[in-house]
């Protein structure tokens, strides 16, 4: 496959190793490590090696109080030198034996002998459990290092473990791109719409509408939502070209994002310049590139106003108005680089407030893809099941409950409780809920489009599942009042005992078979 993608990488050595983490290892100093107690004539207990090894942080090499360890497999250090290396604070509580590390909002605690951290409260799997030698407390070099975001490889030539800090990688990449930067020309939005229309394509699925980022002959990168539970979508060029999907390659669902891979070989469509996006910074200028609400290839600027993580993805926030549609589109910098893909934004607010996922997940994902992957491309594996003809009832009324016990709006959260499926005397699965009715109340009216919207896209799901059955979902409005409302029919207004009036009426009423009634309320 020809790659051709563009990738501005200006601290490759560095920044790649620090966005492959989970990947990385100490294969390379193990192998050394057995090499120098082959050959070393001092015997050495079982399963325990001590080797000259050096430890080097950010270029400086480290001056340790006592020798670094191999021990089944794992390389340790004394965690006092380790911790200021990483610029840590520690501490240990000799109650419980446990040592407890924090780095920015990052806060680690593990008890000696034991192969798992909790880090943010979350359990974590080590490759090693942190031990007492010699009155020298040990740690697992990888181990501790990874939490805090810091590439651990190994280098020959200095016969050394190397640790590269997230702060550091960032650092130097940044000097390297004000360096480039003074050379390169800002573009306007019209210069960006310009040189990259043809770069951001319109994706339809079965399920909705978002944008795609074309960053190779024949692949697209868009959010995960967008191909989430989905069966068909194409891509649609600024030219009115189709392509369409053949499946995901990569995706990663903490970032929110896929790539895809298109029937056609080639688009003949010039991919974007994809950048990792660590040089933003607040009050840079950006430009948003996608299909808010399917008018294509829609142009919007605006700044930087925040970058942050959330669940190990980097943030971009911004101020460039994107919209439903918009998700998966392009996040340019004044130099046209893309450095984000849009996500999300908050509803209903005139400060803005929109989101993009960093650049460097993007990348990490593209580099990662291999001529499998590329074979094996499929569709997402459906959170539903693909069928449940046959099934009892009750496993559709659980899966209600787990997967459509709300619906997020433009207007906040409507939540669906009290889930039931039966069959009536016609045959008809009829499925009936209640929603919050303090949400219809206040919202109801302006969320009614995006309402429908979740109901069709429910009714295409159980169609899916249930492709035999005439089905009918009723979603109803209750409450007591302490007084009788007027205007109501009959049927909808009942006294109870306590002396005071439940109101209860259908506000939702979907029917399908092979065609599809919805009626509003």
């Amino acid at each position: 496959m020809k790659r051709n993608i563009v990738v501005r990488v200006l601290s490759s050595t560095v920044i790649l190793g620090m966005l492959l983490l989970p990947t990385s290892s100490l294969a390379a100093a193990d192998a050394a490590a057995a090499s120098t107690s082959r050959s070393s004539s001092v015997s050495t207990a079982p399963a325990v090696n001590h080797f000259a090894l050096n430890l080097v942080v950010d270029g400086n090499q480290q001056k340790l109080s006592a020798p670094i360890i191999k021990e089944n497999g794992v390389t340790y250090a004394p965690i006092k030198e380790l911790s200021d290396a990483l610029k840590l604070t520690y501490s240990i509580v000799d109650s419980t034996q446990t040592v407890i590390t924090k780095k920015g909002n990052i806060t680690t605690s593990f008890k000696l002998g034991q192969k798992e951290a909790l880090v943010n409260g979350k359990k974590v799997k080590l490759d090693g459990a942190a031990f007492k030698k010699n009155n020298v407390l040990y740690t697992p070099i990888r181990a501790l290092a990874e939490i805090y975001y810091a590439e651990v490889s190994w280098n020959s030539a200095k016969n050394a473990i190397t640790i590269i800090t997230a702060e550091y990688a960032i650092e130097q990449e940044q000097q390297d791109w004000e360096e480039v930067q003074q050379s390169r020309p800002k573009l306007s939005a019209k210069e960006i719409a310009d040189i990259y229309d043809e770069s951001v394509v319109m994706i339809m699925t079965n399920n909705s509408q978002g944008s795609g980022v074309v960053i190779d002959s024949n692949l697209i990168v868009t959010n995960y939502h967008v191909m989430k539970d989905v069966s068909t979508a194409t891509a649609y060029s600024i030219y009115g070209d189709e392509y369409k999907i053949k499946g995901v390659v990569a995706s990663d669902k903490k970032a929110d994002l896929a790539i895809l891979l298109t029937e056609d070989s080639d688009m003949d469509l010039m991919p974007a310049e994809l950048a990792y996006g660590f040089n933003m910074n607040k009050g840079d200028k950006v430009f948003a590139l996608g299909s808010p609400l399917g008018v294509q290839n829609t142009i919007s600027e605006g700044l930087v106003s925040n970058v942050f993580y959330e669940d190990g993805a980097r943030l971009i926030q911004m101020s460039a108005p994107i919209d439903h549609g918009s998700s998966g589109g392009a996040l340019f910098d004044e130099y046209g680089e893309v450095v984000g893909i849009t996500s999300s934004g908050y509803p209903n607010t005139q400060a803005d407030l929109n989101f993009a996922v960093s650049g460097y997940h993007a990348i990490v994902l593209y580099l990662g893809i291999t001529e499998n992957d590329l074979k094996k491309a499929a569709y997402l594996k459906h959170t539903l099941p693909a069928s449940l003809e046959g099934k009892p009832l009750s496993e559709l009324e659980a899966i209600l409950k787990e997967h459509y016990a709300s619906v997020n709006t433009s207007h906040g959260t409507a939540k669906f409780s009290n889930w039931q499926a039966q069959r009536d005397h016609e045959g008809w699965i009829v499925l009936t809920a209640d929603i919050d009715p303090l949400f219809y109340l206040y919202y109801g009216s302006a969320a009614k489009e995006e309402l429908k919207l979740w109901s069709i896209q429910l009714g295409h799901e159980l169609h899916r599942m249930l492709p035999k059955d005439t089905i009918q979902m009723k979603i109803y409005f209750e409450r007591s009042y302490g007084f009788k409302p007027r205007g109501l029919a009959d049927q909808e207004v009942a006294s109870q005992s306590n002396e005071t009036w439940k109101v209860r009426y259908s506000v939702i009423d979907m029917q399908l078979k092979d065609q599809m009634y919805i009626q509003m309320r």
